[in-house]
C-alpha cells in the first residue's frame, strides 16, 4: 500500500494494494469444512490456548504464592478502604491456605507487579526477528518450537520460585522470550494459506485461541491452587504445551504447497487466489519505507493504546479481585476469567463479520478495518472507565469489565490484521514490528499498577 508520501512497503510490483479486487470469484471459493486451512486455525487456536494459558497463569498463582501474614504493612500511609468480601463468600482466616508442604513467599505488591511484568521483557526482543526469519523460511517451526520452550521452561516455575524472586524474574523472562515468536510466525503462515476473503475468520478464529486460554487457565489455576497446591499449576500447563506441540509438527506445514494432507483443489483455490503475494520475502526489505510508512505507524499507536488495558486486565486483575473485591481463590478465577468469554466469542464473530462486508463489497478493506477498530476501541474504553465509578458494586464492576474486554474483542478483525492487508509479503515482519511497540504496556502496565496500589494492598494485606 502507497503511503503519502510515496514509499511503499510493498517491493513487487505485483502486490495488490489494500482495496484491490480478490484474484479468485466468488464462485470458484474451496469450502472450508474439512478443510486444510482450517485444520491449520483450529491447531493454531489451540497452540495459543496454551501459550496464553502458560501466560496467565501466574497472575492467579500469585495469589497463592505470596504469604499475606507475612508481609509487612506500609508505614506512616494513609488506609485507602477497600471493599466489604461479597455477600455469601467463605468466612475464613486465610482462603488460600495452601495444601502441606507447599511454600510461599513474602514478595510485597511492587515485587509482585515486576514478576508480573517479567515475562513481556523477553518478549519483546524476539517479536522482530521471529517477524524477520518466519517471513523467510516460513513459520511453522517457529510457531512450534516458540510454545514448546515456552511450556517446558513453565515446568521450572516452583524451582525458580524457591531460589528466589530473582530467579523466577529471570525465568518469566526466558518464557516471554520463547513465546514472542509465535505470533509473528502466525502471520507469515496465513500470509500463505490465508485466501483474501477468508483473511479475517481464519485469523480470528485462531487468534480467539488467546480468550479461550484466558478463559479456561484463569478459573482451572485457582481450582487447581485450592486443591492440588500451586505448583501443579505450572506442570499442567507446561505439560500440556509439550503435548500440543507434538501434534503441531506432525500435522503443520509453512505452504499449502508443502503440505501433505491438502486436496489438490484447495491448494489451487489457495495458490491461485494469494497470487504471488504468498510467498517468501528473501532476506532483504524495504526497511526506509517500512519506517517511513504512515500506515504502519498508525498501526503501533492504535495497538499500544488497545495494550494498555487489555495486559492491565491480563496480569491485574486477579490481584484486584483478591484485594479490593475479596472474592476467594475460586471465585477469584472464575470472574477474571468471565471477560474472556466475550472477548473469544466476539473476536471470531467479529472476523465473519468483516469478511461478509467485504466479500458482498458493502464496504472497502481499508474502511472495515478502521470500523472494527474505532468500535472495540472507543466501546472498550467506555466500560473500563465505568468501572472506576463502580465502586463496590460487585455486580457492576464485573459487567463493566466483562463488556469492556468483550466488546474491545471487536478490534480483531481491525488493527490486529491490518499488517497482512498493507503488505502480505512482508506481514510477519510488520507484526513483529507493530507487536513490539504493543508489548511495551504490557512491560510497564504491571509495575505500574503495583507501584500505584503498593501503599493500599499494603494496607489491606496487613490488616
Amino acid at each position: 500500500m502507497p503511503s503519502p508520501n510515496g514509499y511503499s512497503i510493498n517491493s513487487a510490483s505485483v502486490d495488490e494494494s489494500e482495496d484491490s479486487e480478490p484474484l479468485i470469484g466468488n464462485d470458484a471459493i474451496h469450502p472450508q469444512c474439512c478443510s486444510a486451512r482450517l485444520n491449520l486455525a483450529f491447531l493454531m487456536f489451540l497452540g495459543f490456548s496454551v501459550v496464553y494459558g502458560l501466560r496467565v497463569n501466574l497472575s492467579v498463582a500469585m495469589v497463592a504464592m505470596v504469604n499475606t501474614t507475612e508481609t509487612e504493612p506500609a508505614q506512616n500511609t494513609s488506609v485507602i478502604g477497600a471493599c466489604p468480601a461479597p455477600a455469601g463468600s467463605e468466612n475464613t482466616s486465610d482462603p488460600f491456605l495452601q495444601p502441606a508442604g507447599i511454600p510461599q513467599y513474602p514478595w510485597d505488591s511492587e515485587t509482585q507487579g515486576w514478576l508480573q511484568g517479567a515475562f513481556f521483557f523477553g518478549y519483546l526482543f524476539t517479536q522482530i526477528p521471529a517477524g524477520y526469519l518466519s517471513g523467510h523460511y516460513g513459520g511453522s517451526v517457529f510457531m512450534g518450537l516458540g510454545v514448546l520452550g515456552t511450556a517446558a521452561l513453565t515446568l521450572l516455575t516452583p524451582l525458580a520460585s524457591s531460589m528466589g524472586a530473582y530467579w523466577l524474574f529471570a525465568l518469566r523472562a526466558l518464557e516471554g522470550f520463547g513465546e514472542g515468536v509465535t505470533f509473528p510466525a502466525m502471520m507469515s503462515l496465513w500470509a500463505r494459506w490465508s485466501p483474501p476473503l477468508e483473511r479475517s475468520r481464519l485469523m480470528t478464529l485462531s487468534g480467539s485461541g488467546a480468550s479461550f486460554g484466558a478463559f479456561v487457565a484463569l478459573p482451572l489455576t485457582g481450582y487447581i491452587c485450592q486443591t492440588l497446591g500451586w505448583p501443579a499449576v505450572f506442570y499442567i500447563c507446561g505439560g500440556s504445551g509439550c503435548l500440543w506441540s507434538v501434534f503441531w509438527f506432525a500435522f503443520a506445514s509453512d505452504d499449502p504447497r508443502t503440505n501433505r494432507r491438502i486436496s489438490k483443489e484447495e491448494r489451487d483455490y489457495i495458490i491461485n487466489s494469494i497470487g504471488s503475494q504468498g510467498t517468501g520475502h528473501g532476506w532483504s526489505v524495504p526497511v526506509l519505507p517500512m519506517l517511513l510508512s504512515v500506515p504502519l505507524w498508525s498501526i503501533i499507536i492504535t495497538q499500544m493504546c488497545s495494550n494498555w488495558s487489555y495486559y492491565t486486565l491480563l496480569t491485574s486483575l486477579p490481584t484486584y479481585m483478591n484485594d479490593i473485591m475479596h472474592f476467594d481463590i475460586k471465585s477469584n478465577g472464575f470472574l477474571s476469567a468471565v471477560p474472556y468469554l466475550g472477548a473469544l466469542l466476539f473476536s471470531t464473530l467479529s472476523g465473519v463479520a468483516a469478511d461478509s462486508l467485504i466479500e458482498r463489497k458493502v464496504f472497502s478493506i481499508s474502511v472495515v478495518r478502521k470500523l472494527f477498530t474505532l468500535i472495540g476501541l472507543l466501546s472498550g474504553a467506555a466500560f473500563l472507565v465505568a468501572v472506576s465509578y463502580a465502586g463496590c458494586s460487585h455486580i457492576l464492576t464485573v459487567t463493566f469489565l466483562t463488556l469492556s474486554a468483550t466488546i474491545g474483542a471487536i478490534t480483531a478483525a481491525g488493527v490486529y490484521m491490518n499488517q497482512i492487508d498493507i503488505a502480505p509479503r512482508y506481514a510477519g515482519l510488520l507484526l513483529g514490528i507493530t507487536n513490539t511497540f504493543g508489548t511495551i504496556p504490557g512491560v510497564v502496565a504491571p509495575i505500574a499498577t503495583g507501584y500505584f496500589t503498593e501503599d493500599s494492598f499494603s494496607e489491606t494485606r496487613g490488616r
